[in-house]
């Protein structure tokens, strides 16, 4: 099982296993907030709760923005697998400005496309097509993409995401 960690600002910062929380939580670094009644943790000491979602005690500051790499599967997921010209189920990926006229590998220039569009498109702009974007596409945001594992969340988890998106 995997526990949720909340900075003292109650943004997601990370995913860890609930060994990793459990210790944190003893040695007071951090303190729970949701924790699963059903599978205890049983210890030499006694029965402990185990950790669904903590929140460390001291704020950690993030010396950097964090950024989403741009990638094929992460485009289709921002796009949720349609199609940005027809609206159809989406397999493959579309420069808006095609590489061949510098366009770039970019959150604003990938969008979702199916197959039947990317090959009618070519080597096209969508306005020499006469197509228009059904979105305009940019980079994701939330915690689903900035904090690694939060794509299999528990359902216990899904308010303090939420907060943060």
């Amino acid at each position: 099982m995997r526990t949720l960690v909340l900075n003292a600002g109650y943004e997601p910062l990370a995913v860890v296993s609930f060994r990793r929380a459990l210790i944190l939580v003893m040695n007071d670094k951090a303190t729970i907030i949701e924790h699963d009644d059903r599978d205890p943790v049983l210890g030499i000491d006694g029965v402990y709760d185990r950790p669904a979602v903590i929140v460390l005690t001291r704020y950690v500051r993030i010396p950097n923005v964090r950024r989403v790499p741009v990638t094929r599967r992460g485009v289709l997921r921002r796009d949720a697998h349609r199609c940005a010209y027809c609206g159809k189920a989406a397999t493959t990926i579309d420069h808006v400005l095609p590489r061949s006229r510098g366009g770039s590998n970019s959150w604003e220039n990938l969008v979702a496309c199916c197959l039947r569009c990317n090959n009618a498109k070519s080597d096209h702009t969508p306005q020499e097509m006469g197509w228009a974007l059904r979105w305009a596409p940019q980079p994701p945001r939330g915690a689903h993409w900035t904090v690694r594992g939060t794509e299999r969340t528990d359902p216990s988890w899904e308010p303090y995401l939420t907060l943060a998106a």
